[in-house]
């Protein structure tokens, strides 16, 4: 199990913070979706994504040529409530993040939900 410590370790870097409040807010997010919302390099996301991950906030599937991110549906019901808190809390510190990503063209479509 995720313990504080590892949670807020892990969501103490901005990029990797405002990812996870996004993909919070939208539920599942691609990579090309972040970089753009972001305005950051696919490595640099791709490094942040793979650290959420392996901290197991964030699960990952690939849907023809992307790779779409959410959060983990095993993470604590504290730690849930806590980054939905915050990102209802801080739509000032996200607004131009939320705004590119809103006006972003070309944006992947989703045959489903995640499972």
């Amino acid at each position: 199990m995720l313990s504080p410590h590892e949670a807020f370790k892990c969501l103490a870097d901005e990029t990797r913070a405002r990812a996870t409040l996004l993909i919070v807010e939208e539920g599942e997010l691609c990579v090309c979706e972040l970089m753009y919302a972001l305005e950051e390099n696919q490595s640099k996301i791709s490094r942040h994504l793979a650290q959420l991950r392996s901290a197991s906030l964030l699960l990952d599937r690939r849907h023809e040529q992307w790779v779409y991110y959410r959060l983990n549906p095993d993470v604590p019901q504290w730690l849930e409530e806590v980054l939905r808190i915050t990102a209802a809390a801080n739509a000032t510190w996200l607004k131009d993040c939320t705004f590119r990503l809103k006006n972003m063209h070309g944006r992947p479509e989703r045959a489903s939900r995640c499972c």
